[in-house]
């Protein structure tokens, strides 16, 4: 899956995205939330963090979104990995990989 793929409500099954900006955590009556820019080859994103996950990723990192969600949000396109999801910090050569496995596979 591609960030081009991604509409408002969208469930993400596997997405992986490089960190281009990390932006100050907030505090809100639910915790800290701290918001990402991300981009793939196909476009860009708002990544939102939640609490246990604010201050994991810093820029350049590559991060796999697994079972998570994307929604229109301001004229925005957000991903997270909500409450149910996973984000998973991973070698940019395992992304690299995994694109050109896809690829053969559909061929």
């Amino acid at each position: 899956m591609k960030i081009s793929d991604l509409k408002d409500k969208t469930a993400i099954e596997e997405l992986v995205v490089r960190i281009k900006k990390v932006n100050e955590p907030r505090d809100t009556r639910v915790g800290q939330v701290q918001d990402a820019d991300v981009e793939d080859d196909t476009g860009s994103a708002s990544l939102t963090l939640w609490t246990n996950e604010v201050g994991r990723f810093t820029e350049g990192d590559q991060v796999k979104i697994s079972n998570g969600w994307a929604k229109m949000y301001n004229g925005q396109l957000q991903v997270s990995a909500g409450r149910y999801g996973a984000l998973e910090k991973v070698d940019a050569t395992d992304a690299v990989e995994k694109v050109e496995i896809e690829e053969t596979v559909e061929e």
